[in-house]
């Protein structure tokens, strides 16, 4: 039987069909509510947004969630790992801070913030999951400690993994900074050719390995992968190894993303957001302008399936030719490889599939 993917559209006919009202009928159609019990602690997963990002998901979603977990009797909390890379969320006090300027105090979303790696990323526990790369994975100890999840995700654009949904929410948002690292560290980026020596990777270097040699950018050694250099050089003049780092990257993100979940079978729902579809990630400091018009929201219980849907329902869509997509604008036509033509994305639905974290096939629901 194909996992079910419930599906609002953002088209609303009035203020009995907004998009606030949807969130909560998507929640109770996917079945979350079924899971939770009295007194459960819930984590609701999600990104808050680097300081100068504006696509972020908005404080407001968020707070539907909260309240539908509060009504079945459960005790939720927002929350997100420490980055690996140096930006407004490297600590656990700056990423508290970065969340309430953007807009997630808890008048707004009547939950608390618990960031789940702790002040300096050093609280995690280590998750047996015995796959092809990684025996174990760490987890961030509060998502861990949690006995029940609800994974909210901005759907998106990503530089290394070609898309970021649930998946890349569990994987790398679950993870401390030392599970980033693991995940990364295949990915070492070269500079080309076309660098012109403008010193702006140097800055966001998180290990200094970045140095400038003639008029050239130079990355050295200590490089430990996280990719922090890529999205941030202004003319992308810094590519990782596509052909033999990108495949194993992404399955290496798959394995985190099952080890995630692996000790809350049957406890987790997922909700993707199809609005604001930016060709980066919300970890940038600002926000590319959307590839394809606002879609809509889903809701599911099984992670390869939701993303499956999103990947699909993005693609169904005529692309902006305002933005950074190069090619495939037509209806049909893959967004994904539009933007980052030697990446396959799709690896994450069959390697999620392969080591049993979810069906990249899926029955639509339209709610």
């Amino acid at each position: 039987m194909k996992p079910e993917v419930y599906f609002a559209s953002v088209h609303t006919k009035g203020k009995q069909e907004s998009l606030l009202v949807k969130m909560r009928k998507l929640f109770d159609c996917a079945g979350f509510g079924d899971m939770i019990s009295q007194n459960d602690i819930v984590a609701v997963k999600l990104h808050f947004g680097e300081k100068g990002n504006t696509a972020y998901i908005r404080p407001i979603f968020a707070r539907q969630i909260v309240d539908k977990i509060k009504e079945k009797g459960g005790k939720p909390f927002l929350t997100d790992s420490n980055t690996l890379y140096n930006g407004s969320r490297a600590n656990g006090v700056e990423h508290y801070e970065t969340a309430i300027y953007n807009g997630f105090a808890y008048s707004v979303v009547n939950a608390p913030i618990i960031i789940a790696d702790g002040i300096l990323s050093k609280n995690s526990v280590d998750v047996e999951i015995n796959k092809k790369h990684f025996s174990k994975v760490k987890i961030s100890k509060e998502i861990e400690s949690a006995s029940k999840m609800i994974v909210l995700s901005h759907f998106k654009g990503h530089s290394t993994a070609g898309f970021g949904g649930a998946i890349k929410n569990l994987a790398m948002g679950c993870a401390p900074a030392a599970g980033k690292q693991q995940q990364h560290s295949v990915v070492k980026p070269k500079v080309s050719s076309k660098c012109v020596g403008c010193e702006t990777c140097l800055k966001y270097c998180p290990v200094g390995a970045i140095s400038k040699e003639g008029e050239k950018a130079l990355i050295g050694e200590p490089c430990i992968g996280c990719g922090e250099c890529i999205p941030m050089c202004p003319i992308r003049a810094i590519n990782p190894q596509w052909d033999t780092e990108i495949p194993v990257f992404i399955e290496r993100m798959t394995e985190y993303a099952y080890g995630a979940v692996k000790n809350k079978h049957g406890n987790v729902g997922y909700i993707n957001m199809l609005m604001d579809i930016t060709p980066d990630c919300d970890c940038l400091r600002y926000s590319g302008a959307n590839i394809v018009p606002d879609i809509g929201i889903l809701a599911s219980r099984d992670p390869v399936a939701i993303d499956a849907a999103s990947y699909d329902l993005v693609n169904e869509q005529l692309g902006n030719y305002n933005s950074s997509l190069k090619c495939n604008h037509g209806e049909g036509g893959d967004k994904f490889k539009g933007l980052y033509g030697n990446i396959d994305a799709t690896r994450q639905f069959s390697y999620g599939e392969e080591i049993g974290l979810g069906s990249r096939k899926y029955e639509l629901i339209k709610v």
